[in-house]
């Protein structure tokens, strides 16, 4: 497969990443040629220096042989016309990176018929994770399946919690009441992200991923030594697209929310569109302020301006008055391993979010989802098991699959199955599947 990708900031990367582990043909272009260098010192991908709006470059590397072309520049403008250009010169399969939520919700245009097959937007799908987050607010990571039929949910281990000294086996036949399957666990303080096997040990303030039914998840927060809370009044730091979109997905969802933008004509600007949320303009890095808005009383704080450092400190400062949840909004790729260690519930990345949103079209076999997880580098993959493919034709147990991965369930008839050793994947099962990066690819040889 024939792969071209133009853009080499953290989307186009990530995305070489992701894909240089199988033997596939990428090719990235950019004008950087400082980002170009350490591409092609980290991964497995042919570069290419220049202008992707020239024609005769676009020619030169073959872009009628191309089976998919990703424009994920930080210009929607250049990323739309990107992939008209490379449609009409032969490209198969076009992917925009887009921001405008005017583009991506828009039911009178078909786009396609201009050159665009698909069109991510970060600032949505982020939007989109912080309301998911909160609707599980004991949890630091979430992801569902058909509606949360089946659920991927990630928290640290407390003090208290009853798993703290118990194997994996140990602790399936202790709690046989709670459906769960335990699919990763990164230590406190570490990076290294463990696919546990039967006798890895729960420590205290480990990092723990589960795979578990909508039915066990009451029961979770027992063994997670959490309880349960609920989440009504929220405020959010920064007027950006995130935050307005946040912000709206938020009143629609009947939370109390209040938003704090630092520019006056900003700030009457959102509150003309969102008149069900309190707008507040001033500073958020003033800590008065945050108490004049009574800051103690929030269930979540939700930090999105533009800045990382700022969204990470006011997202402290929060946490130190006493609110429950916090989420701050990186750009720095490089912070997103180090929530668990400084104290903030999520830090979500959109660039992360777009590459695995636009990774899940780049799939061969019938991927139905796929998805990252915030506080590790990981994937979790769901697949709809086609008739004849490997996994169908042995138990759990007898089925090679590498140790870089784990079966975190099946969703059967709209019912959530845990995957132990002797379970047996059918023909039309959607399995969910926990990898690490460079597991994909095997991982994927076994449903095609």
């Amino acid at each position: 497969m024939k792969i071209i990708i133009v853009g080499a900031g953290d989307v186009g990367f990530h995305l070489a990443k992701l894909l240089s582990f199988e033997s596939q043909d990428i090719y990235l272009i950019d004008m950087d040629a400082e980002k170009l260098e350490y591409a092609s010192s980290h991964i497995d991908v042919i570069t290419k220096k220049g202008d992707a709006t020239s024609v005769k470059l676009l020619k030169e590397i073959g872009i009628d042989k191309a089976d998919i072309f990703l424009a994920v520049t930080e210009s929607q403008n250049t990323n739309f016309t990107l992939s008209v250009i490379a449609k009409k010169l032969g490209a198969t399969k076009t992917i925009a990176r887009i921001s405008s939520h005017e583009f991506t919700q828009n039911n009178e245009i078909d786009f396609t018929e201009l050159g665009v097959d698909f069109m991510i937007s970060p600032g949505q799908l982020a939007a989109e994770e912080i309301k998911m987050l909160l609707h599980q607010s004991a949890f630091n990571d979430t992801i569902e399946f058909e509606d949360g039929t089946l659920n991927i949910l990630g928290s640290t281990l407390e003090y208290n919690s009853p798993l703290i000294g118990l194997t994996v086996e140990e602790a399936r036949h202790k709690f046989s009441d709670v459906e769960f399957i335990t699919i990763a666990i990164k230590p406190e303080n570490g990076n290294e992200t463990i696919i546990p096997r039967g006798n890895t040990k729960y420590n205290a303030f480990d990092q723990v991923y589960f795979s578990i039914p909508e039915n066990s998840i009451k029961k979770l927060y027992k063994l997670m030594g959490k309880t349960p809370y609920g989440v009504k009044d929220v405020m959010i730091l920064g007027g950006s697209k995130i935050g307005v979109k946040a912000a709206r997905n938020l009143c629609d969802g009947n939370f109390n929310t209040k938003l704090i933008e630092i520019n006056k004509e900003r700030a009457k600007e959102i509150a003309e569109k969102l008149p069900n949320a309190l707008i507040i303009k001033g500073d958020g890095r003033n800590v008065e302020l945050l108490e004049e808005e009574n800051i103690s009383e929030m269930d979540a704080f939700i930090a999105v301006t533009g800045n990382s450092e700022t969204n990470i400190m006011t997202c402290l400062v929060a946490k130190s008055k006493g609110v429950k949840k916090t989420i701050a909004l990186v750009e720095n790729m490089d912070y997103i391993n180090i929530s668990q260690t400084i104290g903030i519930d999520t830090l979500i990345n959109k660039k992360l979010l777009a590459a695995s949103a636009i990774f899940k079209h780049v799939r061969k076999g019938d991927v139905l989802k796929l998805a990252n997880l915030h506080n590790i580098d990981a994937e979790v993959l769901e697949f709809n098991v086609k008739k004849d493919s490997a996994v169908t034709k042995n138990l759990i147990k007898d089925i090679k699959l590498t140790k870089k991965a784990v079966f975190a369930g099946v969703i059967r008839d709209g019912i959530a199955l845990m995957t132990f050793g002797d379970f047996q994947i059918l023909v039309g099962d959607k399995a969910v599947v926990f990898c690490l990066p460079e597991a994909i690819y095997n991982v994927e040889k076994l449903f095609n």
